[in-house]
C-alpha cells in the first residue's frame, strides 16, 4: 500500500513509520505543522508541534529512507480544534481536544489530502489495534496491548469508514519501553525524548488562564444547591462537573466535607457545588454517535467517559435512530450496573465490547 505516515517528532510515530516500511509499504512521512506560533519551542514533557519537533520528524525521516514533508494545518487546527475547545467551555461543557484533533485533523483533515494524493492510508504511532472481529468479519478497532498507553478511546471518533484507511503498527507492543529500544536499535535518535502531555495548545499547563485569556472575565457566583452564595469566581469556563480543587471558598461546608462543582450554568453564571454523593450517576445520556456497528436496546457494553478511565459494564436502554440512513443513530441511553462521579456534558463517551470499540458518542447529560 502507499501509506502516508504521521510524524509528530516523537518517539511513537517515528518507530510507527519505520514498521510499515519494514511490513513493505510504501511510505511516505509528513509533519503537521498546528501551531500558528512558528517560534514556539518545547519545554520538556510539555507542548508540541514545535520547530524541535519537526526537525526531530525530518532526521528521522533520512534516516528511515523516506521522502519527508511538512504540511501547515494551523488554520484547520485553529479553526476546528482551539475554536471548538473556547467554545466547548463558554457553554458550560467539558471538550476533549485530543479526540476533536483526531476526529477533524488527523483523520479528516489529513486523511482527505492523503487520498487526494493517491494515498491508500494514513499511519500514525497510536496504540489501538486494528483487526478482523466486527459483525461478519468487518475491520474493527480494539485496544492496545499496552493498556498504560491504549488510545483506542481517543480514536474510537473516526468511524470505520476512517479505521479502513489506518494502519497503527504500535497496538501489539506492551510497554513503552519495548517502542524506545525498538527506536535506539534502529538509530533513530528520538528514543529517550519526553513523551508531551497536556494539553498541546496551552503548553504551560494553565488551562484556566488560556480560558480568561482566550475569553476574557466574566464573573459571577458560586453557590450551593439551595442557592447560597458561597464565592465568587472570574468565569464559568474555569469550572467543570466534579471538580474539587481552586474553589476557593473561604470556608468549610457545614459537615466539614469537600464540595464539588455539581454544575456549570453559563446563562446565569453561576457555578453550583456540592457533596460528593450528588455527583453519581448511573444513567448516561449522548448524542452525535458514531457506530462501528449496529446497536440495539437491550445490547451490554462496558462504557468508558475519560481517555484512561474505567470501563464500567452497562446496558443500552434506548437507541434514537437519525435521519441521515436506516442505521444512523442520533443518540442513545446507557444504564449503569453502578454509579460513576464527575459527568460532565461534552465528554466523550466510547463503548466497548470487552476490547472491541463498539461506538464513540458525546455525551448531553446525566439523570
Amino acid at each position: 500500500m502507499k501509506v502516508l505516515a504521521a510524524m509528530s517528532g516523537g518517539v511513537d510515530s517515528a518507530v510507527a513509520a519505520a514498521l510499515a516500511v519494514e511490513q513493505g509499504h510504501d511510505v511516505v512521512g509528513v509533519h503537521m505543522a498546528l501551531s500558528k506560533n512558528r517560534e514556539q519551542t518545547r519545554n520538556g514533557s510539555r507542548g508540541c508541534c514545535t520547530v524541535e519537533d519537526a526537525s526531530d520528524a525530518r532526521r528521522a525521516a533520512d534516516h528511515i529512507g523516506i521522502p519527508y514533508y511538512v504540511w501547515d494545518l494551523s488554520n484547520d487546527f485553529h479553526d476546528l480544534v482551539v475554536e471548538d475547545f473556547l467554545s466547548e467551555y463558554s457553554r458550560g461543557r467539558t471538550p476533549n481536544p485530543c479526540v476533536r484533533c483526531n476526529e477533524r485533523i488527523k483523520f479528516a483533515a489529513l486523511m482527505d489530502r492523503a487520498r487526494l494524493l493517491g494515498f491508500d492510508a494514513v499511519c500514525t504511532g497510536h496504540y489501538a489495534s486494528v483487526r478482523n472481529e466486527g459483525p461478519g468479519g468487518a475491520r474493527s478497532l480494539h485496544r492496545s496491548a499496552n493498556m498504560h498507553k491504549d488510545q483506542s478511546y481517543v480514536l474510537a471518533v473516526m468511524g470505520p469508514e476512517g479505521l479502513a484507511r489506518s494502519v497503527f503498527p504500535l497496538g501489539g507492543f506492551a510497554d513503552k519501553a519495548e517502542v524506545r529500544a525498538e527506536a535506539d536499535r534502529r538509530g533513530l535518535g528520538v528514543g529517550h525524548k519526553p513523551d508531551s502531555y497536556d494539553i498541546c495548545f496551552i503548553p504551560d499547563g494553565d488551562t484556566r488562564g488560556f480560558l480568561e485569556r482566550e475569553l476574557g472575565a466574566q464573573p459571577g457566583e458560586i453557590v450551593d444547591v439551595d442557592g447560597r452564595v458561597l464565592g465568587e469566581h472570574s468565569g464559568t469556563y474555569g469550572y467543570t462537573v466534579g471538580q474539587r480543587k481552586g474553589l476557593n471558598l473561604g470556608r468549610p461546608a457545614p459537615d466539614g466535607k469537600p464540595r464539588y462543582v455539581l454544575d456549570v450554568k453559563p446563562d446565569t453564571r453561576q457555578v453550583i457545588v456540592g457533596a460528593a454523593e450528588l455527583l453519581s450517576t448511573r444513567t448516561l445520556v449522548a448524542s452525535e454517535v458514531v457506530p462501528f456497528e449496529d446497536l440495539d436496546s437491550g445490547r451490554e457494553v462496558e462504557a468508558q467517559i475519560r481517555a484512561h478511565g474505567e470501563a464500567i459494564p452497562g446496558v443500552i436502554t434506548d437507541v434514537e435512530p437519525g435521519d441521515d440512513s436506516a442505521s444512523a443513530i442520533a443518540g442513545l441511553t446507557v444504564e449503569l450496573s453502578r454509579p460513576i462521579r464527575g459527568v460532565a456534558p461534552g465528554q466523550t463517551l466510547v463503548l466497548y465490547s470487552g476490547d472491541r470499540v463498539l461506538a464513540s458518542a458525546t455525551l448531553d447529560s446525566r439523570a
